[in-house]
C-alpha cells in the first residue's frame, strides 16, 4: 500500500488498526489466488474495518464474498509471517515493472501500473518500504501484526467503484470492503449491531412510516414533511418552547436569504464559501452588463472582483487584530448579491443592534427555528442526517463579560434537559478549542483565551467527565458539543453551545455599561438538537421508530372485534380527540388479529381493541406496542392515565 508514514506515526497505530491493516494485505493475496490478473492500488485501514482499491476484469460482487472469504481462512491457517524489507526506489520500481509488486508472481507484459504510478510522487534517494507475506509483496509503510494467524476473524462488508487517488479524471477501480476483530465473539458482536441498525435505519423507517420524503423534482438533501412526521417535529418545537420561555428566551423570525456583505462582515462567506449555494446577483447588477455587451466571462469576473475598500473600512471599524490575517472580503466580491441564509447568527445580530442597550437590558436571548442551507456534496448526502436545507433550534445571548459563565451554564442545562427527556443519558461532553498551529481562527488572542476559560469552567459544573479537543473550536470561538451515544452504541454529535467575543466586533454592537461608557457584549451559541432534521433522524433510529406516547404521530388506535361494537368505538374515539389525544378508529372488515398487527407495524403506542362485552362495560382492552396485554380498564380510567403520560413526557 502506498501510504507513506513516519516511525512516529506507524508506532501510534491502535492494536486493530494494525490487525486490520495486515487483513487487507490477506484479502489482497486471496484475490490474487483467484484472480491473477488484478491489479492493486491501495487499501488503509478506516473506522470499523479496511478496504482495498484494485482493477481487474472480473466484477466484485456479493455473490463472491464467501469464495474470497474461504481463501482468505486458508492463508490465515497457512500462519505466513509479515516481512519488512526496505529497497532502494530502482528496486522497486524493477517490482513494479515485473508485476511482482502488488502481485503474486512476475507477470511479463502485466506491469504494476499503479505501483509504477505511486514510486513516481517518492523522492529519489529515498529508501521504499514493502512489506511480504506468503507469496505477496506490496508498497506499505506498515505496521502489521506478526502473522497471518491473527487474521481469523474477518468479514467483507461490500463492494463498491472508486477513483484512482480520489480523481474523477483517474481509471476508475473497485473497491472491496472488511472488517475484522480480535476474537470471534467482537466479530459477532458487531455484525449483530450493525443489523440491528440496518433495522433501526431512519431512511427505511421514515418511508415505511410516512414520516418524511426526498423528492427527486424538489431535490436531493431538501426534505418534506410528511403530515407525521411534521407532528414528531412540532412537539419538539412545543418542548423546547416550554423550557425557552421558563429560561426568558424571546422568539424571533428572520428570512431566508441576506445581503452577502452581511456574511462577509460574519465571516461565515470566506470561512464557509465551499459549502454554501451560489450567491444571488442582484437583477440590475446583471441588467447592466447585459446592457453593455459583457460576456459571461466578464459578468464572473465583475462578480469575483476584490473589494479591498470595503475590507479596509470593516477592518478600521473593528479596530481588532486578529490571529490569522481577517477573511473578511479578501477572496470575492459581487457586486451586489444575495445568499441562502447559512447561519442564523448574523440576522440576530442584526435584531440586537436594532435598539440602543443599556447593562439592564442584558441578557439579551433570541431563540428561532431558523431554516438555513449548505451546498453539500450529492455523494455526502444522507436521509435526514445530512441534508441541504436544515432547521436550527437555534439562540443568540448577548450579555456582559461577568454574565457569561452563568449564561452557558443556562445553555448547559437546557441541553441536559432534553437529553434527559428522551432518555438520552448516556452522553459525553468535548470543549472544542482552537489549534495553536492553525491560523483559521477569527480575533484576538485574548479573546478566546477568555471564552476557552468560560467554557471550561462552565463544563466543570456538569458533574460528568468532559475531554478538551484543540482543532474542534468553530473559527469565531470555542465550544461545548454533547456527544450522544444511542442504544445501539452509535455516537452522535447533537447539542453545541459556542462562545463568541467576535461578532459583536465585526459588527461594532456594545452596550451602555453603569459607567456611562459603551462596551462589548459577549455572545453564545447554542443550540440543544442542533438541526430538527438531524435530531429527529437520530431520534427514529434511538426508538426504532416507535416513538414515547408524546412524541408519536398516532397515540392511540381504536380497534373493533365486530362492527357491533362501531358505534361505541366512535364514542370512544370522540373522548380521545376531545382529551387532545392523536386517536384514530380502524373499522376495516379485517380480523381483529391482523388489526393488531397493522397498527404494530405503525408503531402506535396503544390499541384500545372493544368488543360487546367493552360496549356494554363503557370499558376498553388495553394492548401497548411493546408492553402488550394491559387489560380492560374504564375508558376514563384509561384517558386519566395516558393523559398524564404525555404531560410528563414520559418514555
Amino acid at each position: 500500500m502506498n501510504e507513506r508514514k513516519t516511525l512516529e506515526e506507524r508506532a501510534q497505530m491502535s492494536d486493530i488498526d494494525r490487525l486490520r491493516h495486515s487483513c487487507a494485505h490477506v484479502m489482497a493475496t486471496a484475490i490474487l489466488r483467484i484472480w491473477p490478473d488484478a491489479q492493486f492500488a491501495y487499501g488503509p485501514p478506516v473506522e470499523n474495518g479496511f478496504y482495498y482499491d484494485f482493477d481487474m476484469k472480473h466484477r466484485i460482487t456479493p455473490d463472491d464474498f464467501e469464495k474470497i472469504e474461504a481463501e482468505m481462512k486458508k492463508i490465515s491457517k497457512e500462519n505466513q509471517k509479515f516481512q519488512w524489507k526496505g529497497v532502494s526506489r530502482e528496486e522497486a520500481i524493477e517490482l513494479a515493472k515485473s508485476g511482482r509488486l502488488g502481485g503474486l508472481t512476475e507477470r511479463p507484459g502485466n506491469p504494476s501500473v499503479f505501483k509504477l504510478d505511486l514510486l513516481e510522487k517518492i523522492p529519489e534517494g529515498e529508501q521504499i518500504s514493502t512489506f511480504q507475506n506468503g507469496e505477496f509483496i506490496d508498497l506499505c509503510a506498515g505496521p502489521h501484526v506478526g502473522y497471518s494467524g491473527k487474521c481469523k476473524y474477518v468479514k467483507l462488508m461490500s463492494v463498491s467503484s472508486s477513483f484512482y487517488l480520489g480523481d474523477e479524471t483517474k481509471p476508475q477501480l473497485q473497491r472491496l470492503y472488511g472488517t475484522a476483530f480480535p476474537t470471534k465473539e467482537e466479530l459477532d458482536a458487531y455484525l449483530t449491531q450493525l443489523e440491528e441498525a440496518k433495522k433501526r435505519d431512519h431512511r427505511k423507517l421514515g418511508r415505511e412510516l410516512g414520516l418524511f420524503a426526498i423528492d427527486e423534482q424538489v431535490g436531493q438533501g431538501l426534505i418534506l414533511w410528511m403530515p407525521k412526521g411534521a407532528i414528531v417535529r412540532q412537539e419538539l418545537q412545543n418542548f423546547i418552547g416550554e423550557e425557552l420561555r421558563k429560561q426568558g428566551y424571546s422568539q424571533v423570525f428572520t428570512p431566508h436569504i441576506g445581503k452577502l456583505e452581511l456574511y462577509k462582515t460574519s465571516g461565515h462567506f470566506p470561512y464557509y464559501k465551499e459549502s454554501q449555494f451560489s450567491p444571488v446577483i442582484d437583477n440590475g447588477d446583471l441588467e447592466k452588463c447585459a446592457e453593455a455587451g459583457c460576456s459571461c466571462a466578464e459578468v464572473m469576473a465583475r462578480v469575483e472582483a476584490v473589494s479591498a475598500k470595503m475590507r479596509q473600512q470593516i477592518n478600521e471599524r473593528t479596530g481588532v487584530e486578529s490571529i490569522a490575517e481577517d477573511r473578511v472580503m479578501k477572496d470575492e466580491d459581487l457586486i451586489d448579491g444575495f445568499l441562502l441564509k447559512p447561519m442564523n447568527c448574523p440576522h440576530h445580530i442584526r435584531i440586537y443592534a436594532q435598539t440602543p442597550k443599556s447593562y439592564r437590558d442584558l441578557p439579551v436571548r433570541l431563540a428561532e427555528f431558523g431554516t438555513v442551507y449548505r451546498w453539500e456534496q450529492t455523494g455526502e448526502l444522507g436521509g435526514l442526517t445530512r441534508v441541504r436545507g436544515f432547521t436550527q433550534d437555534d439562540a443568540h445571548l448577548f450579555c456582559t463579560e461577568d454574565q457569561v459563565e452563568a449564561e452557558i451554564m443556562g445553555c448547559l442545562s437546557l441541553v441536559k434537559i432534553v437529553l434527559t427527556t428522551l432518555g438520552m443519558d448516556n452522553y459525553r461532553v468535548r470543549v472544542g478549542l482552537r489549534d495553536p498551529d492553525s491560523n483559521k481562527y477569527t480575533g484576538s488572542a485574548e479573546s478566546w483565551d477568555k471564552a476557552e476559560n468560560a467554557c471550561r469552567k462552565a463544563t466543570s459544573t456538569l458533574g460528568v467527565a468532559f475531554t478538551e479537543e484543540p482543532g474542534e473550536a468553530a473559527f469565531y470561538g470555542p465550544k461545548i458539543d454533547f456527544v450522544v451515544k444511542d442504544v445501539i452504541g452509535r455516537e452522535w454529535q447533537l447539542g453545541t453551545v459556542q462562545v463568541d467575543y467576535n461578532n459583536p466586533v465585526r459588527f461594532d454592537l456594545s452596550y451602555t455599561g453603569a459607567d456611562n461608557a459603551k462596551h462589548r457584549p459577549v455572545m453564545i451559541h447554542r443550540a440543544p438538537f442542533g438541526s430538527m432534521e438531524r435530531f429527529t433522524g437520530v431520534l427514529i433510529e434511538h426508538f426504532a421508530g416507535a416513538f414515547p406516547t408524546w412524541l408519536a404521530p398516532e397515540q392511540v388506535r381504536v380497534l373493533t372485534i365486530s362492527e357491533k361494537a362501531d358505534d361505541f368505538a366512535r364514542t370512544v374515539l370522540a373522548q380521545l380527540n376531545e382529551a387532545g389525544l392523536r386517536a384514530t378508529f380502524d373499522d376495516a372488515s379485517e380480523k381483529i388479529g391482523a388489526k393488531i398487527r397493522n397498527a404494530q407495524l405503525d408503531k402506535v403506542p396503544y390499541m384500545l381493541v372493544i368488543g360487546q362485552k367493552e360496549a356494554e362495560a363503557n370499558s376498553v382492552a388495553v394492548r401497548h406496542n411493546k408492553r402488550g396485554d394491559l387489560g380492560v380498564k374504564p375508558v376514563a380510567d384509561f384517558l386519566s392515565e395516558i393523559a398524564a403520560e404525555v404531560k410528563e413526557r414520559r418514555l
